[in-house]
C-alpha cells in the first residue's frame, strides 16, 4: 500500500489549490493551508467517498487492465522502492511515485469544456521521486494536469509519465519496462523485469484499513522485480551540474493502490514496511495509528503463493527515534511475528530520509537483522 499518502498526501490544500489553478474545473471548496493539521493524516485522507466510486469487496483484479487509472476513484497510485548496490558496492534506495487525483467525481464534473478536449480534465498528477545513500538524501515533486503531452497513463504500450520521469513498458504488461527520471540534482535510467505472479493484497485485493472495515483500498503489488540500470546520485555544481554515472543492480518492489478514502478521521498515519528476506520471501507490513492501531502483513513468495498473516500475531515497537526539524521519526524497529517464526529489528540506511515536499513523510532504505537478515523500505506518515 505504501501508505501514502502510500501515498495520498496529494490532497492537501498547497496541490490542490495549484490543481484547481492549472484545471479550472473544479468547485470543490479547499481547506486554509493553516487549518490543516500535517500531523494527523486522517483529517487530510478521512473525507468520505461520497461521489467517487467506492470500493467495495468481490472485484476481480484482472491484467492487464488494471494497471491502468481508475478515474472514477479519487485517488490512486504506481509505487516503485528499490533497493541497489553499485560496483563498488556500495548500497543506495530510490523511490519513484506516480499519483493520480480526481478533483471531483466524474458526474458532478463542470459541463463547460475547452474546445481541445485534451485540456478539458478533472484529473491531476503528482510525481515523487529520490535517490537515498548513506550520507545523502535527495527528494524532488513534481504535478501536472493530465493530458497527452504532460501527464498520464498510456494503454498499448503501457506507459506511466509526467514530463520527462517515465515508467514505458514494452507492451500492454507491466513488465519488461525501462525507468527514467532525470532532475535537477539527480538522475537514473533503470531496467525492470520480473516472472513473478502479481501478489493481491488483502482478501483477493481488497484491503480493509480501519478496523470496523468501512475504509478499504483495492491493491496489488510485485515484490519480485529485478533491476540493472544506472544511478547519478548527486549532480555536482561545480562540474558544470554533470556527475558520473554509477552502475547499479538489486532488487525493487512495485505497489498499485486506488480507493476513494484511505483512512478514517480518527487514524493519525501509518507504519509502511515492504521487506525482502534472506528465505527468499517477502513481508508486506504496516499499522495504522489512531486511537486503537490497526495492523496487516501479507508473506509472500516468487511462485504468486502467500498468505495474510492474523493482525494479533504482528507485534511492533519503535526502539530508536531521529529528529528531523520539526518531525521525529523512529527510523529503527523491532518486529516480531510469532507464526512467522519472524523476530527481527530493523536500521535505516540513511535516518535523514524525510520527504521534505508539500507534506513531511520519511520514506527510506532499510536493512533487516534477527531471524531473519534481508533489505527493503520503510515509510513513516502523520509524525
Amino acid at each position: 500500500m505504501k501508505y501514502l499518502h502510500k501515498r495520498s498526501i496529494l490532497t492537501i490544500s498547497a496541490i490542490l489549490s495549484l490543481a484547481l489553478l492549472l484545471t479550472a474545473c473544479s468547485e470543490s471548496k479547499l481547506p486554509d493551508r493553516e487549518g490543516i493539521d500535517a500531523g494527523s493524516m486522517g483529517k487530510l485522507l478521512g473525507n468520505k467517498s461520497g461521489g467517487f466510486t467506492p470500493v467495495l469487496p468481490g472485484k476481480n483484479i484482472t491484467f492487464p487492465a488494471d494497471h491502468q487509472a481508475h478515474e472514477g476513484f479519487r485517488q490512486e497510485w504506481w509505487y516503485l522502492t528499490a533497493n541497489l548496490t553499485t560496483e563498488q558496492g556500495n548500497s543506495l534506495g530510490l523511490q519513484w511515485t506516480q499519483f493520480r487525483i480526481a478533483l471531483s467525481p466524474a458526474d458532478n464534473s463542470s459541463k463547460q469544456r475547452d474546445e481541445n478536449r485534451d485540456w478539458a480534465t478533472d484529473q491531476l498528477y503528482m510525481a515523487h521521486s529520490a535517490v537515498t545513500t548513506e550520507s545523502s538524501h535527495l527528494a524532488s515533486e513534481r504535478w501536472s494536469r493530465s493530458h497527452p503531452q504532460l501527464a498520464g497513463v498510456n494503454t498499448a504500450p503501457f506507459s506511466v509519465k509526467l514530463d520527462n520521469w517515465k515508467w514505458q513498458s514494452q507492451g500492454e504488461a507491466l513488465f519488461p519496462a525501462s525507468l527514467t527520471v532525470s532532475d535537477n540534482r539527480f538522475a537514473y535510467q533503470l531496467n525492470l523485469s520480473s516472472d513473478s505472479p502479481y501478489q493481491l493484497q488483502g482478501e483477493k485485493g481488497f484491503s480493509i484499513k480501519s478496523l470496523d472495515g468501512s475504509v478499504a483500498s483495492y491493491y496489488y503489488s510485485q515484490p519480485f522485480i529485478e533491476v540493472e540500470g544506472w544511478v547519478t546520485p548527486e549532480k555536482s555544481p561545480d562540474n558544470g551540474g554533470v556527475s558520473e554515472r554509477q552502475k547499479v543492480s538489486g532488487k525493487a518492489w512495485l505497489d498499485r493502490e486506488w480507493s476513494s478514502q484511505f483512512l478514517n478521521r480518527s487514524q493519525q498515519g501509518w507504519d509502511w514496511f515492504s521487506l525482502r528476506l534472506n528465505d527468499g520471501s517477502a513481508l508486506m507490513l504496516f499499522q495504522l495509528r489512531g486511537e486503537q492501531n490497526f495492523y496487516s502483513a501479507r508473506r509472500m513468495f516468487a511462485d504468486g503463493s502467500g498468505h495474510n498473516v492474523e493482525s494479533g500475531m504482528i507485534q511492533m515497537s519503535a526502539i530508536d527515534w531521529h529528529q528531523i526539524g520539526d518531525n521525529r521519526y523512529p527510523v529503527s524497529w523491532k518486529i516480531a511475528i510469532p507464526s512467522e517464526q519472524i523476530e527481527i529489528t530493523t536500521h535505516s540506511l540513511n535516518p535523514n530520509a524525510n520527504m521534505a515536499l508539500s507534506v513531511n513523510y520519511w520514506e527510506g532504505p532499510i536493512n533487516i537483522q534477527g531471524s531473519h537478515s534481508g533489505e527493503g523500505y520503510m515509510e513513516l506518515t502523520g509524525y
